[in-house]
Order: structure tokens, then sequence, then C-alpha cells
């Protein structure tokens, strides 16, 4: 009796919920379940679903014929360099207004009023841009015939419908949302960073130089892509303020053609499988490159 009383108790292991919580699965983790299969049936089954329907040709034959139609039609694969030109000039600059305007306004005391004012063309759309774009800056827009009224031409300049009407569209639409994210990895680097290169004399070219670069960018990197991307699926502008056949026929616009005009939802897929891996293709080169720049923890930001 007194064996089984003092007998030694039996130590179970760790429970099932002890060891998921040990590899980084509990309750909170469960959270991510629903953002999980919301991507999967918006984004990665449409992928996957399109990925292969562009292998599977309208008029049947070769798997590879989409493909093989696009690089052999001039009038498809020149979409791509079309795009490009736009897409990238208008990042760029983009950025460069971004940087010297996000260095000024992180100083300012009404930084919150700025930023505003500066988001309104993002809650505004493409479209209403492009229609706005139309009215001032069209043969019979404002912006003519006050240079006309001024004697400053004899006949209206020709701003939309070509190259140019685009690339301001997609300037404006696009720079509140590069202004704001390069805004937010400015304000978080540490300014006595910049104090001490001033107190060693650095100049402003030097400390933004070897001081702030660095440390930016990555998050530069970042943007471009994001902005990049934005810009390069460009379709209301390139269609509305655009040649569509001609300067501005943007390969979204062949994948549209493809589509809803040919009814080959086949071909379609293929183009827009080409269109996202130009994307992949500069986004890569565009993060790779950051290790160019700077290798060390950006222990300098705040926080």
């Amino acid at each position: 009796m007194d064996a089984l009383t003092h007998a030694t108790p039996v130590e179970h292991g760790p429970s099932l919920r002890q060891r998921l919580a040990a590899r980084g699965f509990d309750a909170v983790t469960l959270l991510v379940i629903p953002a999980a299969i919301f991507s999967l049936l918006l984004f990665v089954y449409p992928f996957a679903f399109g990925f292969i329907l562009s292998f599977e040709p309208k008029a049947g034959g070769d798997w590879l014929a989409n493909y093989k139609r696009f690089f052999s039609d001039p009038f498809l694969y020149d979409t791509i360099g079309n795009t490009l030109r736009l897409a990238i000039p208008v990042t760029l600059l983009n950025l460069l207004l971004a940087v010297p305007i996000a260095f000024r306004v992180r100083l300012m005391r009404r930084q919150r009023l700025l930023t505003t004012i500066l988001v309104l063309p993002i809650t505004l759309g493409t479209v209403l841009v492009a229609e706005g774009l139309l009215n001032y800056l069209g043969p019979q827009g404002w912006f003519n015939r006050t240079l006309m009224t001024f004697g400053l031409i004899s006949q209206p300049l020709k701003l939309v419908h070509n190259y140019w009407g685009v690339f301001a569209s997609l300037v404006i639409t696009g720079f509140p949302f590069t202004f704001l994210l390069t805004l937010s990895y400015v304000t978080g680097i540490d300014p006595a960073l910049e104090q001490a290169a001033a107190t060693l004399g650095a100049s402003a070219w030097q400390r933004f130089r070897h001081v702030y670069l660095p440390l930016l960018m990555p998050g530069f990197a970042i943007t471009f892509c994001l902005s990049f991307v934005q810009a390069f699926s460009v379709f209301p502008s390139a269609v509305l303020l655009g040649e569509p056949a001609g300067v501005t026929r943007v390969i979204s616009i062949a994948a549209a053609t493809a589509a809803f005009e040919e009814y080959d939802y086949s071909m379609a897929s293929s183009i827009a499988m080409i269109m996202g891996f130009v994307q992949l293709a500069i986004v890569v080169a565009v993060l790779a490159s950051r290790g160019l720049f700077y290798r060390g923890p950006a222990s300098g930001a705040k926080g």
C-alpha cells in the first residue's frame, strides 16, 4: 500500500499545442489562414489558370504557338519597348522629384496638410485624371487657349493623343505614391547622423551622398519597383490620352485586344504572362543592384 502511495508520478511530454507553439504555430498564426485563402483564390489561382491557358492555343497545334506568334509579329513585340519607354522614364522622374521634396517636407510643420494635398491625385483615379488632361491640354483646352490669347503661339500645341499626354498622366497619378514611400524612408533616418557629418565639415551634397544615399538605397529600390509596376500596367491613360495603335500601344492594350476583340483568351493569357515576366526581370535586376551601394546594417534608422 505504501509503495502505491509513494509511486513516482508519470511524466507526460509536451502537449500538441505546446509542440506547435514551439515551432511557431499558435492561435495568432492561425489568423493568417483567411489571408492565405484570399491570396490563393484571387492571385495564385488566376495566375496558374492563365499560365496553363497560355499553352493551349485557340487554333491548336504547337503548345508554344502563342509565344512564337508574339515574338514573330513586330506589332505585338514592339509593345514591350513602347511600355518600357513610358514606365522607366516616368518612374525615374517621379523618384527624382520625390527625393528633394521629401527632404524639404520632413522639416515642415504642416507636413500632414501637404501630404494630404499630394494624395488627392491617387483618389481621383487614372480615368478622371485623363479626362481632366483632355480638357486642360487639348486643342481647345485652357492651356492652349491661354497661350493663344497672349499671342505666345499661333496654333494649339499637340499635348494629348501622343506620348507626352500619357507621360503627363502617369506622372500625376504616380508621383504621390512615390513621394509618400520616399518620405517614409527619409523621415526614418536619425537626423543625428547628418548633424554629425555637418560637424565634421561635410557639405550638403557630401552628407546626402555618404550618409543618406547608402541608407536610402534599399528603400529607393523598393519604391522604384512598386512605382515601375504601377506605371508598366498603364491602360486607361494609353487609350484616352495616347495613340492606341501607335507609339503608346502598350502591352496591356495588346492583351485586351486579343481577349475582347479577337476573343482569343489563350493569346491574351500569353501576353499577360510575358508582361509579368518582363516586370519580374526589371524588379529582380533592381533589387539585386541594392548591394552595390551599401552592404552594412542600416542601424542609423530611428526606432
